[in-house]
Parts: structure tokens; sequence; C-alpha cells
């Protein structure tokens, strides 16, 4: 009888560690992975790059341009910025343009709405990546668009908008 329990502690226990072993690699999984195209010599991308990381995102980096990357993703030229990047969300491409927020993005990834993904065009001060010291603090208004499948787009989520009485 107690050799039965002694095999049963065992085979818990080895169960267990195997399970503790594992969970990091689980977890590492679970982050969603964003795949990024840029210039190699830009900091704000990088600066960019840092944010996702810092908001649980698992981030590849190609320093060789985005131009390419984003005509392969549909995304307008009139909608583009400094770096373009792809995130999957259950067999499903996304792209993200320019300095979209790490917020937004997890929201792109619950709702999942119809669309060829998010853009912040040009490089406005305030967004991440272009929110740097050497900017003083200043915030320019700017919006994260949704860019519709036909090209078009709407307004996702703004930032730092005048609020109307």
């Amino acid at each position: 009888m107690q050799r039965r329990q002694l095999i049963q502690a065992i085979s818990t226990l080895t169960t267990l560690a195997a399970a503790a072993t594992l969970s990091p690699t689980l977890m590492a999984q679970a982050k969603p992975r964003v795949e990024v195209w840029k210039d190699p010599n830009c900091g704000c991308c990088q600066d960019w790059v840092k944010h996702l990381q810092a908001n649980g995102f698992d981030v590849k980096v190609h320093d060789t341009g985005n131009t390419a990357a984003r005509a392969r993703m549909g995304v307008p030229q009139k909608l583009g910025s400094c770096h373009t990047a792809q995130l999957i969300v259950k067999g499903r491409a996304y792209a993200l343009e320019g300095h979209v927020p790490a917020g937004d993005v997890q929201r792109l990834i619950k709702e999942r709405p119809a669309g060829i993904g998010l853009t912040v065009p040009g490089m406005p001060i305030g967004s991440p990546g272009m929110d740097g010291p050497e900017y003083g603090g200043r915030q320019d208004p700017y919006d994260v668009l949704l860019i519709n499948t036909d090209g078009s787009t709407r307004v996702y989520q703004s930032y730092h908008r005048a609020k109307t009485v």
C-alpha cells in the first residue's frame, strides 16, 4: 500500500514539475506577436517597439524599411508613417501603421473589426514613440484610424482633442 502511495506521489510531483517548466513557455506563447518593418536608424520606431513590449507584446523587428510591407498589407500610401507592423489575430492579419498605442492594439485584438488594420498617419508628437523627453511633454492631437477594406477610414480612437461643452 505504501509503495502505491509513493508511486502516486512521485507521479504527482513529476507532473507538477513539468507544468512549472512549461508555464513560462506557455505564457510567452500567450503574448500577442507583432512583426515590425522599420528603418534601422529610426529611434522613434524603436521607442514604439519598446512601448509594445512594455505592454505585453512579443515583437519581432525587421530593419529593412517598411515600404514593401505597407504595400503588401494594403495600407494606402496616404495613411503611411515611419514603420509598418503586422498582427495576426485568430488567423486574421491586421496592419498596424505608425505610432498606434498598445491599448488600441489590445482593443483590436478583442473586437476584431472588419478592415485592414489601424493607422496613425504621420508622426504626431505625443503618440507612443514620439513622446520622449526631447518633445518637452508636448501632446499634439491625433486620431487612430481603422482602415476599411476599401481603403476608406473611420476614427477608431481620438487623443488629446479639445472637449466641446
